[in-house]
């Protein structure tokens, strides 16, 4: 018997270790373990958790018709994985464990000791690369060594990839007649551990739903993505994250559908669709990051002398910022869309991030822990890498004294303010040319239903910049 392990790759298509297992006539059967505290600690969103527990509900009926039955496991963390891998296996008889890479550095561990466990009963671990369209250690400096620096990275990644290609593993076939599956809704220990298992319609689950949305993007939107990609009144993002995220569709789908639909992979920024193609490889410079320096996952700035950074830990500050109250209004739009929907713009992440870290002088880690509770697409790797870029403690973070100012990144990605009206409803009706500075307009109006800014930016920005001189001394 073989044993299929997935984790954040929740899919039948390219999946490496799927593929693996299913080479040859041995039995195959699959895992999914859940692990509540384990997820409450590294800060899982409720709503992300839901997506994947949705998911799996549609993972193992496809497995079901298979002929390929799928256990669920509840380890309360990751520490007792071994252990329950070990008597699973020992009950179905499995010789062989098939499972995709983690970059976490927790989810090493575990993988780890559960190698070590295994090992005892003489089942053998098969680890593949599922996460990445090239694995870590894959794209190397010209000394042999990991990349830190993502222009260079991006260059030796394409360069790589011409080289080498890579394929596409299709689903498997069915193995033997179906088999029953029990809807994760009708079984009381999921509910009990997760509660109501509600799925939010915003975010379909399925195969299906996320090549549905890719194929959309790529017919109608890849090709003017560079200028449409920072507006968030407009729809000119894929919205694929949270599908990435659950693994629910590869890198290497997204990468091979581009390559089809423009009839070539695309070198350089004079070629229609590499801008987005851009953004899958600085996916991909993040999760290699991850594996390169494994104190990134563990609370530490990418540059070490960033430690030493006085930042703020003022818990009404950071309470106005997650809930919108900062008297900016692109940031309490996005804080509040967040709130709401459990997803953010990537140029709003950046936005709110800077304001966080540049304006508030607050520490990025409490940042990446509110957002990771809040997104449906949470991932370390990148929520991680892109606080650390707007804070100036990480890979190629912008120098320390370029500080967004959050009025004119309103006034120039939402001209119009039709986001900002979207979820500041104390400006519903504010006209166009007051929305991003609202407040003469409010007193005229006789209103205090929005909130003064609270710190001053041309201030802030200031204190900001003294703040990373002082490493300097």
């Amino acid at each position: 018997m073989k044993l299929v392990w997935f984790r954040n790759d929740l899919r039948l298509a390219d999946h490496p270790a799927l593929r693996h297992a299913c080479a040859g006539d041995e039995p195959v059967a699959a895992i999914f373990i859940i692990s509540p505290t384990q997820w409450r600690q590294h800060k899982m969103a409720p709503i992300r958790q839901r997506f994947m527990l949705a998911q799996i509900d549609v993972l193992g009926r496809e497995l079901a018709a298979l002929g390929i039955p799928l256990h669920l496991l509840r380890v309360e963390t990751f520490a007792e994985a071994p252990a329950a891998l070990s008597d699973l296996c020992r009950e179905l008889g499995v010789t062989q464990l098939y499972a995709n890479q983690a970059i976490e550095i927790d989810e090493q561990r575990r993988d780890h000791a559960v190698s070590a466990a295994l090992a005892e009963q003489a089942v053998s671990c098969h680890w593949l690369n599922g996460c990445c369209v090239l694995p870590p250690g894959r794209v190397l400096t010209g000394s042999g060594e990991m990349f830190k620096v993502f222009t260079p990275f991006s260059r030796a990644w394409l360069k790589a990839l011409n080289e080498e290609g890579f394929v596409i593993h299709r689903a498997p076939a069915s193995r033997a007649e179906s088999l029953p599956w029990q809807p994760l809704a009708e079984r009381a220990w999921v509910d009990e551990a997760l509660g109501e298992l509600t799925v939010d319609p915003h975010w379909p689950v399925g195969e299906a739903e996320a090549l549905r949305r890719l194929n959309i993007f790529l017919e109608q939107a890849v090709l003017d993505y560079g200028e449409t990609r920072d507006f968030p009144a407009i729809a000119g993002t894929s919205v694929l994250s949270p599908y990435l995220a659950a693994g629910i569709i590869s890198p290497r789908q997204c990468v091979a559908a581009l390559q089809q639909r423009l009839g070539y992979r695309p070198q350089s920024k004079a070629q229609p669709g590499f801008v987005w193609l851009n953004e899958l490889i600085w996916r991909e410079f993040y999760r290699h990051l991850l594996v390169l320096i494994p104190t990134l996952s563990m609370n530490r700035p990418f540059k070490p002398e960033t430690a030493a950074l006085p930042w703020s830990w003022d818990p009404d500050a950071f309470a106005a910022w997650c809930e919108g109250r900062t008297g900016y209004p692109i940031v309490d739009a996005a804080m509040r869309c967040l709130n709401a929907t459990g997803w953010m713009h990537n140029r709003l992440r950046m936005i709110v991030a800077s304001f966080l870290t540049k304006d508030l002088h607050i520490h990025w880690r409490l940042g990446e822990d509110y957002f990771m509770s809040r997104l449906i697409d949470g991932d370390l790797a990148a929520n991680n890498g892109g606080w650390q870029w707007a804070a100036g403690t990480g890979a190629d973070a912008a120098p320390y004294f370029r500080v967004f100012n959050p009025t004119t990144q309103g006034q120039r990605f939402d001209p119009q303010g039709e986001f900002i009206r979207t979820w500041v409803t104390e400006l519903a009706d504010i006209p166009a040319v007051y929305v991003h500075q609202p407040h003469d307009w409010l007193r005229l109006k006789g209103r205090q239903d929005y909130p003064a800014p609270m710190v001053d930016h041309a201030v802030a920005r200031v204190r900001a910049i003294e703040m990373f001189r002082s490493l300097e001394k």
